[in-house]
């Protein structure tokens, strides 16, 4: 049995992921999906919660044909210390997918194998591009999967997104 590691913010999850995820889970027995910077919320890069974001990716991952696990993981300052950090937060597992140079390094360093996940039309499928699109009023729901839409809405995620990414520069005197 081979159970696989893959991280990212899901700020918030979206099609991308979902290839990535879905694309993993034909090359392994089961995956835990860390959820990054678990401790950020309510800021321009991080609007949603951890516990958002557990939730949006239970019920976008609830047909995921492989066995899986979502768990949130905080940053720590020292990245010498990450990959334990991970470890210690999660089931064990003997592949890392990423994409990120320095997590692929941090996980190599440790002396496990690391796959090099895709990116899946990264100029449309970026979290970034997405926020950005949320904070313009531009459709952006056509780049996530449709539970991760409702779930915004139901927590009020583009107002939210709108109001921590508002300068105090432009608020009436």
């Amino acid at each position: 049995m081979v159970r696989a590691f893959y991280i990212g913010r899901f700020q918030p999850y979206h099609l991308g992921h979902h290839a990535v995820i879905t694309r993993i889970s034909k090359e392994v027995d089961e995956l835990v999906i860390g959820i990054g910077s678990a401790q950020k919320s309510h800021e321009a890069n991080d609007p949603f919660t951890a516990g958002e974001r557990v939730l949006m990716l239970y019920n976008v991952l609830e047909n995921l044909p492989i066995r899986h696990y979502v768990v949130p993981i905080e940053d720590v300052r020292y990245n010498s210390i990450w990959v334990h950090h991970v470890a210690s937060r999660t089931p064990n597992f003997e592949v890392v997918y990423s994409n990120n140079p320095l997590v692929i390094q941090l996980f190599r360093e440790a002396s496990f194998c690391v796959k090099i996940s895709p990116l899946y039309i990264r100029e449309s499928y970026s979290g970034t591009e997405i926020r950005r699109r949320m904070i313009a009023g531009e459709k952006w729901e056509h780049l996530v999967p449709k539970s991760i839409v409702e779930a915004i809405n139901k927590i009020d995620g583009v107002a939210r997104l709108r109001n921590v990414s508002a300068s105090d520069l432009n608020s009436p005197l």
